[in-house]
């Protein structure tokens, strides 16, 4: 599943492709399961002859602004991807949706079908939208409010805790391990064992880690790196953490994995004590 910073990635992929264009034309396959609850046909006339201004990315989510009053929202799922294709390309098997432009094909492939395109038309961004928690980059999300959403979630473990959208938006597996591997917290505590040092450790390295990736995955300004992991440091816990047998790159101890809270997690037991 992308997480906050892989959603970014692939929003500036499309963003840099249709900067200044017009949709010429648009194909899409209308019994998607993507388009469940949107209107394929209202997403092709709102579109083509219209210009595209501006995106932005939100936890798992991208919002794409077109002319005319048109929200284009993308959820990538478990196996979507946005790529730009060369002009008038011809949609593949599981291309549900393309946008023609007169220097690109913008593209939303999903093979699996568990990502989904949203649509609304009018003049303020749509309630899907706005709803959105507050990103964790943003002032709202303070040691406070951690601490409360801690409490209130007091006898789950943190590892499934971090993964609850309603106050660590865009954050998915790896992110969250990574975040605990770096504050030194154990993956299976119960969210209310944690002190207050902790916890003010934990919101920290939410943050950290949120920009880390940004820099790194989705690049700065207008630099895109070629693949979405081809800046990743090896000191990060990420390269380490996919299958048995990886080591600690920083104390060069075994990890450990296990499920926990339904995904498959990662940890270090040298470095995270429970």
């Amino acid at each position: 599943m992308p997480e906050f910073a892989e959603v970014e990635f692939f929003r500036k992929r499309w963003a840099q492709a249709a900067a200044g264009q017009r949709i010429k034309s648009v194909e899409l396959h209308p019994a998607a399961k993507i388009f469940r609850g949107t209107s394929p046909a209202a997403i092709r006339r709102a579109l083509t002859s219209a210009k595209y201004l501006s995106s932005e990315a939100q936890a798992k989510q991208m919002l794409f602004r077109f002319s005319g009053g048109a929200w284009v929202g993308v959820h990538l799922g478990m196996s979507g991807e946005l790529t730009v294709r060369p002009a008038g390309c011809t949609p593949a098997k599981h291309d549900h949706l393309v946008l023609h432009t007169p220097k690109h094909s913008l593209v939303f492939s999903d093979p699996r079908m568990f990502g989904r395109v949203q649509f609304h038309h009018g003049p303020a961004a749509p309630a899907w939208w706005t709803k959105i928690a507050p990103p964790i980059l943003s002032p709202e999300f303070t040691i406070e409010v951690v601490a409360a959403f801690l409490k209130r979630r007091a006898r789950a473990p943190i590892k499934a805790v971090l993964l609850m959208q309603e106050r660590f938006p865009g954050v998915g597996n790896w992110m969250a391990d990574e975040i605990l591997w770096r504050a030194a917290i154990h993956p299976r505590r119960l969210a209310g064992s944690l002190k207050s040092a902790e916890v003010k450790t934990l919101w920290r390295e939410c943050g950290h880690v949120c920009r880390l990736a940004l820099d790194t995955i989705a690049g700065r300004g207008n630099y895109l790196p070629p693949d979405l992991n081809a800046h990743i440091p090896r000191t990060w816990l990420f390269w380490h953490r996919w299958e048995d047998g990886g080591l600690d790159p920083r104390t060069k101890t075994p990890l450990s994995r296990a499920e926990i809270g339904g995904r498959t997690t990662c940890w270090s037991p040298a470095r995270q004590k429970l």
